[in-house]
């Protein structure tokens, strides 16, 4: 079974999010609430499979994208509709309010 959810670098960033609705997870590993929030997106992953992707990227690791989209807090979500973004939610969230979130760019 494919991953649910990918894992973004900023090689491949523009390329991943060109297409569709994807959620990006703007995340750090030393974040608390960026670990409360994995299992959340992997859960609104299965429910919008074939609808919407679902990406993380780390901060730590990708600078040069987390620098380009200024984020300054984790987690921070960013919804892209066909490589434009159209909203955030910073903050762990309800796996329903994710959803909502998703639902409102297509």
């Amino acid at each position: 079974m494919a991953e649910l959810i990918k894992h973004f670098s900023d090689s491949e960033f523009q390329k991943q999010v060109q297409k569709g609705v994807v959620l990006v997870d703007f995340h750090a590993n030393w974040c608390g609430p960026c670990r409360s929030l994995a299992p959340v997106l992997e859960q609104v992953a299965k429910d919008v499979q074939g609808k919407a992707t679902i990406g993380k990227i780390d901060i730590d690791n990708e600078q040069k994208t987390a620098a380009q989209f200024q984020i300054t807090s984790v987690p921070t979500m960013i919804l892209f509709k066909n490589g434009k973004e159209v909203g955030r939610l910073i903050g762990l969230r309800t796996a329903d309010a994710v959803k909502e979130f998703i639902n409102s760019a297509m």
